[in-house]
């Protein structure tokens, strides 16, 4: 159940096979596509926040409060990208309601716009430096640099149309090739994959085409060998990822199969015939982690790299696109670590780490005499992104951009959060009551007293996602209004290896994964971390419905639910969602009823589907007893409008506190800077009222009228926050279908 948040832009986390970022393909990799979660940054290893720690973060002066505004900025600069002879930097910028590509050359620093209108949500450079992709759902587009000088529009040429007619997708830049790109197609009726086929396709910035491989079988991976060759190809098989080796004689011979959710993801293929994969393998502790791999010629597996620190999954790796060499692999799970293999690079990653502390670093290296290095740094305690270029010979690090890249949209202009204001982040782990070891963040306020601050707790989506080490709009929105937030990655979690996600064995109901959730809250109060008496629960998609049986069945522990788009009911959304056209585009491997099955839910059992449905918030109306805020997407086509519509309604009619606001023109995730201030509003609201928590400050005309337009239902649980009353309560029947189809 693919699940994305209201409150905070997420980038989709991205592995570098060469220096360029190119997208791994991975059964990991589709769910992270899929789901939701909210954000972190790390700096530690504590089991839960040291006394020092804490002590350290009630001296500091709390901040003055900052307006909802400054909680909903979006990136204006995206998709930074390092020519590869590193003498120049290109990038998107939004401006206005319009998207721009800018040029800087870095001997001089001479800037300049090349296109003031595209489509394009990517951008990369061609292998020889003289063009740039553009790469947009419908499109893509190749933009010669070299033509800049005379023309503002310049020379482009239209690479590949990527559409409905013949499906089309962009893998990554052919880094073998001067201008070139690799694309799947895949032909026959959408949706009945017995009569599809995919075609590996090589498309060049003059208009040339070649059919690299085609099959049957759905294309994920693929690696070509320095000479630009294709060398290996990973399909999926029934129920495996399978990877095969393109013989000369153009056979494909299988050399690897990986069952049951493992991911072995091709990465790049030797001169020797060996292959670097990203793939499962046992760490020795049974969780089975993401490591770097090597595949021999001969069969033989090697272990390259794993996490020295035995707790997450390999998240990306650095190729020398020349050599095919691994220089830097990366672990993002409760901290972003970069780790070089070999001295020299050791040299300049390790003092990055040093000059850029508690910051999770995505380093793009170009090469040549010019050699630079383009650094992307996230942070639990900094606000958006921020581009450093970094040169090995010097050792010269300076910011790319001066101003902060980011505004508001068709929102007024808010102020940038400076770092010295945000709550820290801390990780922490507990173990659960059958002795897994679990993983979660902690932010806490600043300048305030933790055992007496109340406490939010802030599940994530998926339920097959994680929350990361970068930052949380939401955790920061409520921790610099004086709330603890913890976030759980309950077992079921991706990032920490296989085992780990699943050992939720199916159980998502109120079983073992609600469980963690609630013993990983009793363990944080228990360590003096927030005021046991005012605890509230809050979350989007899965992270809503675990909101919501929190509240159900642990009401003595959480005083409030806040859910956004949530499924009332997980065996009805399963098997919706399974009926919805948009499933097909999240099956990107097996088919969605044979992974849910890997992952211990299977719809087709009636006897499994009937006991998640007794135990879910639905079903179990009676034993609530506290209030509860729904906010919806009247177009949602992954938690279906129609669930949340009927709860608020059966919520109604037996007298229970409910607010709903639905949002009849979104879907399963609203960016509109609008909607999401409102989402922050009513979470303000809702906790001020039921834990004690700040007042918000009055909504803003425009705001009051969003809010007016999209109310539903007005429980006692939102007070006076409600800017409209409405005597109407909902029914399931004004739209299409029930929680009994």
């Amino acid at each position: 159940m693919p699940l994305t948040t209201p409150f905070a832009t997420r980038s989709a986390t991205r592995s570098t096979v060469s220096a360029r970022r190119a997208p791994m393909r991975s059964v990991a990799s589709m769910l992270a596509l899929c789901l939701l979660s909210f954000f972190a940054t790390a700096t530690a290893h504590a089991a839960t926040p040291t006394t020092d720690w804490l002590r350290t973060e009630r001296l500091r002066k709390a901040p003055a409060a900052l307006p909802r505004k400054a909680f909903v900025l979006q990136p204006a600069v995206s998709s930074v990208t390092l020519s590869p002879d590193g003498r120049r930097v290109a990038w998107l910028r939004e401006s206005g309601r319009a998207r721009e590509v800018w040029l800087r050359t870095l001997d001089d620093g001479a800037t300049r716009r090349l296109l003031a209108h595209t489509p394009a949500q990517s951008l990369d450079w061609s292998a020889d430096g003289r063009w740039l992709m553009l790469g947009s759902p419908d499109q893509l587009d190749a933009l010669s640099v070299a033509d800049q000088g005379r023309s503002q529009t310049g020379t482009s040429g239209r690479m590949t149309t990527l559409g409905p007619r013949v499906r089309r997708e962009l893998l990554r830049i052919d880094t073998t090739r001067p201008a070139a790109a690799i694309v799947m197609e895949t032909t026959g009726p959408r949706g009945i994959a017995a009569q599809a086929r995919w075609h590996l396709v090589r498309i060049d910035a003059r208009g040339g085409r070649e059919v690299l491989h085609s099959a049957t079988q759905r294309i994920l991976g693929f690696a070509l060998d320095p000479r630009g060759r294709l060398a290996f190809v990973q399909r999926v098989e029934g129920l495996s990822l399978v990877v095969r080796r393109i013989e000369a004689n153009g056979r494909a011979t299988e050399v690897l199969r990986c069952t049951h959710m493992r991911s072995c993801s091709p990465l790049a293929a030797r001169d020797d015939g060996s292959l670097l994969l990203r793939a499962h393998a046992d760490t020795g502790d049974g969780a089975e982690r993401m490591v770097l791999m090597r595949l021999a010629r001969d069969g033989t597996r090697q272990v390259l790299h794993a996490d020295p620190h035995g707790e997450a999954d390999l998240d990306g790796v650095v190729i020398d696109p020349a050599t095919h060499q691994p220089q830097i692999v990366a672990y993002r799970s409760t901290v972003g670590r970069n780790h070089a293999l070999d001295a020299v690079l050791r040299t300049h990653v390790d003092a990055l780490a040093a000059r850029l502390p508690g910051r999770d670093l995505r380093l793009s290296l170009s090469r040549g005499p010019a050699t630079r290095w383009l650094v992307e740094a996230r942070g639990g305690q900094q606000q958006g992104l921020r581009w450093h270029l970094y040169d090995p010979a010097s050792g010269a690090l300076s910011l790319l951009f001066d101003d902060a890249p980011l505004h508001a949209r068709d929102r007024t202009a808010a102020v940038h959060i400076a770092d010295a204001s945000l709550a820290r982040r801390q990780p922490m782990e507990w173990r659960a009551s059958d002795g897994m070891r679990l993983h979660g963040f902690v932010h806490v306020p600043p300048g305030h007293d933790v055992a007496r601050a109340p406490l939010v707790v802030l599940p994530h989506g998926g339920p097959w996602n994680h929350a990361r080490p970068e930052y949380n709009g939401i955790a920061q929105f409520l921790a610099l209004r004086g709330y603890v937030v913890f976030e759980p990655n309950f077992r079921g979690s991706t990032g920490h290896g296989i085992a780990y996600t699943l050992a939720a064995d199916g159980d998502f109901g109120n079983g073992r994964v609600q469980r963690d959730i609630v013993e990983g809250t009793r363990h944080l109060l228990a360590s003096g971390i927030g005021d046991p008496r005012r605890v509230a629960i809050a979350g989007a998609s899965f992270g809503g419905y675990a909101a919501l049986l929190g509240a159900t069945f642990e009401p003595e522990l959480f005083k409030a639910a806040i859910a956004f788009v949530p499924p009332p009911d997980m065996a009805w959304t399963l098997r919706w969602i399974l009926r919805n056209p948009e499933a097909i585009a999240l099956g990107r491997t097996v088919s969605m009823p044979d992974m849910l099955r890997m992952l211990s839910l299977d719809t087709g059992d009636r006897a499994q589907m009937a006991a998640l449905r007794a135990q879910s918030p639905m079903a179990n109306i009676a034993k609530l007893r506290r209030p509860v805020l729904l906010v919806a997407g009247g177009e949602d086509r992954r938690v279906g409008i129609a669930g949340v519509v009927e709860y608020a309604a059966r919520l109604k009619l037996a007298g229970r506190d409910v607010s709903l606001f639905v949002d009849d023109a979104a879907g399963h995730v609203n960016r509109a800077p609008l909607a999401r201030e409102a989402n922050l509003y009513l979470l303000e609201a809702m906790l001020h009222r039921h834990l004690g928590g700040p007042a918000p400050a009055p909504p803003d005309g425009a705001l009051r009228g969003y809010l007016a337009r999209s109310q539903r239902l007005c429980g006692t649980g939102l007070g006076t926050s409600c800017p409209a009353t409405s005597t109407k309560a909902p029914s399931a029947q004004d739209d299409a279908g029930t929680m009994d189809d």
